[in-house]
């Protein structure tokens, strides 16, 4: 994350974040808010009850046709020939050598329609990468400008939700819907990057003021707190959720990340699968792991992981855990020093700190 720049794109909500005293920043091209009233305060409103985020940045692709399900089981790792109209499904698109492009998020709309939720930094790259595999079968449009994207997450966020649609608002867990929100037509799904319970809401973007507006009416209530993309790390990392490019990126395969339970095996109908076959028969050399500091200590990307005194790795997320109040990290570490239970250390400026390598999530809400 950096500082605001005059080139940066505007969300949308910018003149909103303005008004609310948010703290912007540049973010993958965006200017973005980082925070609120603070990282930990509306890290804990959404722990507790109810956070509003605008996730204007993020990417939306749509695709179709009479042969669109052939192009998306080529372009995504799992089955979405097997997925259901009105489901989702977290997802994969990779190279040819197996490296991850992107991990997105598939919503099945009609038998012929897809509409995939990819990463802001990753958007044009993945909407020309679609496109060419494409090769005319399906017809493949960028939704991004025409689309906001509003999140209300958190244990208390369906109660929200169900004050503003006369329509049912207990859509289950990754399944998505057509309904009215405010009055103003959306998609709205159970998805969510928080760990927490929660709903995407995608409406067009000149109607993104009006239902922004309307969520923190009937927020009001229920304690909902404005949530800036400071809280959204912390929250996602104690869930143990992955971040492109910091994570896993075109360099790194579902296997050494940990996702090869999103693989379907078997058809070599996917791009990348022959590589991961291959990787999977001969075993990876590095794994991403969990990791949490057993003396205090924040982690940091890039700092050095030591296993029985030798480097085998180093961190590519961490922070301090607003409930744990431990240091918590994602790191890539050789495969030999990747079993839970392995005593590490992790060097922090100077220090060598110890730590163990964990399951995650970090912080499973309660129930």
């Amino acid at each position: 994350m950096t500082n605001p720049t005059h080139e940066a794109k505007q969300t949308p909500l910018a003149a909103v974040h303005r008004a609310l005293g948010a703290r912007m920043i540049a973010f993958a091209g965006w200017s973005m808010p980082v925070q609120y009233a603070g990282i930990l305060a509306e890290h804990r409103a959404v722990r507790r009850g109810v956070g509003l985020f605008d996730l204007s940045h993020m990417g939306e692709i749509e695709l179709s046709g009479p042969r669109v399900g052939e192009v998306c089981r080529e372009l995504f790792v799992t089955d979405t020939a097997r997925l259901a109209v009105g489901r989702a499904q977290y997802s994969l698109m990779c190279a040819a050598d197996g490296g991850i492009l992107d991990d997105v998020i598939v919503y099945r709309l009609e038998d012929r329609r897809y509409f995939v939720c990819v990463n802001a930094a990753n958007t044009a790259a993945d909407l020309a990468w679609m496109t060419e595999t494409s090769r005319g079968r399906a017809e493949v449009v960028d939704r991004s400008d025409e689309t906001a994207l509003i999140a209300l997450q958190g244990p208390r966020s369906q109660q929200v939700l169900a004050a503003l649609t006369a329509a049912p608002s207990d859509i289950r867990r990754y399944r998505a819907a057509r309904i009215d929100v405010a009055g103003v037509s959306a998609l709205v799904a159970r998805t969510g990057y928080t760990g927490e319970d929660g709903f995407e809401v995608f409406v067009p973007a000149q109607q993104a003021e009006r239902v922004w507006a309307a969520c923190r009416e009937a927020g009001r209530a229920a304690d909902l707190q404005p949530v800036g993309l400071g809280a959204r790390d912390t929250l996602r990392l104690e869930a143990g959720y992955l971040l492109y490019g910091n994570d896993m990126d075109a360099r790194t395969t579902p296997l050494e990340a940990g996702l090869d339970r999103l693989l379907r095996s078997g058809d070599g109908s996917f791009i990348g699968c022959a590589a991961l076959d291959g990787q999977r028969r001969r075993g990876v050399h590095k794994r991403l792991v969990g990791l949490r500091l057993d003396a205090p200590g924040v982690p940091r990307q890039g700092y050095t992981i030591r296993h029985a005194g030798a480097e085998v790795g180093a961190v590519t997320s961490g922070t301090r855990s607003p409930m744990l109040g431990v240091g918590i990290a994602l790191g890539s570490v050789q495969a030999a020093s990747a079993a839970v239970g392995t005593r590490i250390d992790v060097t922090i400026r100077t220090r060598r700190v110890p730590a163990t390598i964990v399951e995650r999530p970090f912080y499973p809400p309660p129930g």
